[in-house]
């Protein structure tokens, strides 16, 4: 029995080449990345906004009566329209807009309250670093700081013969004594280990106040320094109230002259949202400086 021819002549086909398809990459879940970010900012938005509405609808349901002594948010949005919608307008002199008057008292405050710091940082760090200076000018300075800043104003005027410079001395001598307290307590609770290592390794004092004292310190100055910011804003806006010129204290203290108690109310609320702008700028910058070991 004979096998059958093969046919070597024959070709295999080859199989077609399989196609490579490329698989999307999956997206990002929507409630993984999303629904936690905004119930974080509902959780900080929502608790503030319903509390405001409710003290807002309470101030509007007791001051809508007849016989009511402060007018209703109602009537103070509708007197000071043209306050509120603009802010920047200059008719010349004392006639000016909120922000040319915030602008002022800005200014005095920067000014006084930069005199402040480094006073106080450098005061402070002498009474932290020697027993003899606190001893020396510890009491001093208790006594002094419970003076209340606009009863300085006046040997202010006497000594400076000026109200611009005399304002600035308040929002100074106001500031300055939280700032040198919680310096020099933040001096004397540097830990031990730390001035062990600063003489292990013989740095120089400049060496020393750069690498270990004022890292280590950095969480108490900025303490007093966020202390010092809001008492600033709270002086210069009594002290404009005596001493005239632009600045949002004399804006109070005219509205008040003309009974313009809606002026009253609104310039208090830009007073109150800039004291919180300064108090959050301090407190940003703290939060950096120190790499989140202050509280905001």
């Amino acid at each position: 029995m004979s096998l059958p021819a093969i046919d070597t002549e024959k070709k295999v086909r080859p199989f077609p080449k399989a196609k490579v398809l490329a698989m999307p990459a999956p997206a990002p879940q929507f409630a993984a990345t999303v629904v936690p970010m905004l119930r974080g900012i509902a959780e900080r938005i929502l608790p503030p906004a319903i509390t405001l509405l409710i003290l807002v609808a309470l101030w509007e349901f007791l001051c809508s009566g007849e016989g009511a002594s402060l007018p209703p948010p109602s009537q103070v949005v509708t007197d000071t329209w043209e306050l509120i919608t603009d802010p920047f307008y200059d008719r010349g002199g004392l006639d000016k807009g909120l922000f040319w008057h915030l602008l002022a008292s800005l200014q005095r405050v920067m000014v006084g309250y930069t005199i402040a710091a480094v006073v106080g940082v450098a005061v402070g760090t002498l009474i932290g670093q020697s027993t003899w200076a606190m001893r020396g000018l510890d009491p001093l300075f208790q006594v002094l700081r419970t003076v209340p800043p606009l009863a300085w104003l006046p040997l202010a005027l006497a000594a400076f013969q000026s109200g611009e410079p005399s304002a600035i001395f308040v929002i100074f001598i106001t500031a300055v004594w939280p700032v040198v307290i919680n310096t020099a307590v933040g001096i004397r609770n540097i830990p031990p280990d730390y001035v062990n290592v600063a003489r292990v390794l013989r740095l120089n004092p400049f060496e020393y106040a750069v690498k270990i004292m004022i890292p280590a310190a950095a969480p108490y100055i900025f303490t007093g320094l966020k202390i010092g910011i809001g008492l600033s804003w709270l002086a210069i806006v009594a002290a404009e109230m005596l001493i005239g010129g632009v600045g949002i204290g004399f804006f109070i203290w005219d509205a008040w002259n003309s009974s313009l108690i809606s002026d009253i109310i609104v310039a208090l609320i830009y007073v109150g949202i800039v004291g919180f702008i300064l108090d959050r700028l301090v407190a940003l910058i703290a939060h950096f400086v120190t790499r989140g070991t202050t509280t905001s």
